[in-house]
């Protein structure tokens, strides 16, 4: 690396350090919104090795420029996503001339995680975290009433056997939502960045992340019938966010190296 390089890198923590303190409300959760800081290790340990070139190449002009006007308007509308979306992009800008070209293919496929290491999801994803709570009540209740409970549903609330469960906001896997997706979009660079199928693979982890959350609001309900309310909604409860974390790298496993297989199985006999 060369002093330009130090000098880009100073720039972007700086950016950096300003998206995660501007908003400083995730704190309320900082056990769960912590650990998306490991999505910045992450990509550089997967993106390894990143052969620099020896000449010196200046950055894209335009591309700063538009990464630059995207990140204060991001500021002037208050949106850490779109703070998010152009540091990443300002970090592309500065660094990808300098890679190898044969390595720029494969850093681009990883650009998802530095985009998943600011909280922009927690701060502003309301919105989804209600969704995901709507859904996963409207799941659970005909689950459970296919299993013959009685069950009565409305909104985010239902009642099994008489026990009212409701799905409030730590039930909505908001907080480690983002963790989710970061394990999730590793698992799949991993065992599919070679594919095109990857891109796919990346929406399809946010369906992975909500079947993750419904299977823990299920397994809550299914522990607070068959042991006792307390015990559902105390320790148990509070575990909730790592055993969905493990559920969510579990499920991921399971679909990615299936397709891997899938994809040397058929390459071998073809």
């Amino acid at each position: 690396m060369i002093h330009r390089d130090y000098a880009n890198l100073s720039i972007l923590l700086v950016l950096a350090i300003f998206i995660w303190t501007r908003d400083i409300s995730w704190i309320d959760s900082i056990e769960d919104t912590l650990p998306i800081v490991m999505s910045l290790p992450l990509f550089l340990w997967l993106a390894q090795p990143l052969p620099f070139n020896k000449d010196l190449i200046l950055p894209s002009f335009t591309g700063l420029f538009i990464s630059t006007v995207g990140f204060i308007t991001g500021i002037i509308i208050d949106s850490c996503f779109v703070l998010a979306v152009f540091w990443t992009m300002i970090m592309w800008f500065l660094f990808s001339p300098r890679l190898d070209k044969d390595k720029r293919p494969a850093v681009k496929r990883l650009l998802i995680l530095p985009l998943l290491a600011f909280p922009w999801l927690f701060i502003e994803g309301d919105f989804i975290g209600w969704w995901f709570r709507l859904s996963s009540a409207w799941v659970s209740a005909h689950i459970f009433s296919f299993m013959g409970f009685d069950v009565l549903h409305e909104g985010t609330h239902i009642i099994v056997q008489g026990l009212p469960v409701g799905i409030g906001n730590a039930c909505s896997g908001l907080n480690t939502l983002q963790s989710m997706l970061i394990a999730g979009s590793a698992l799949a660079y991993i065992y599919l960045g070679d594919r095109v199928v990857y891109w796919l693979d990346l929406i399809l982890i946010i369906a992975l992340a909500w079947t993750a959350n419904t299977i823990r609001i299920i397994i809550i309900c299914i522990s607070a019938l068959t042991i006792s309310p307390k015990f559902a909604l105390g320790m148990f409860h509070t575990w909730g966010g790592w055993i969905v974390l493990f559920l969510m790298i579990c499920l991921s496993w399971m679909l990615f190296a299936s397709q891997r297989a899938y994809y040397l199985r058929t390459s071998s006999t073809a």
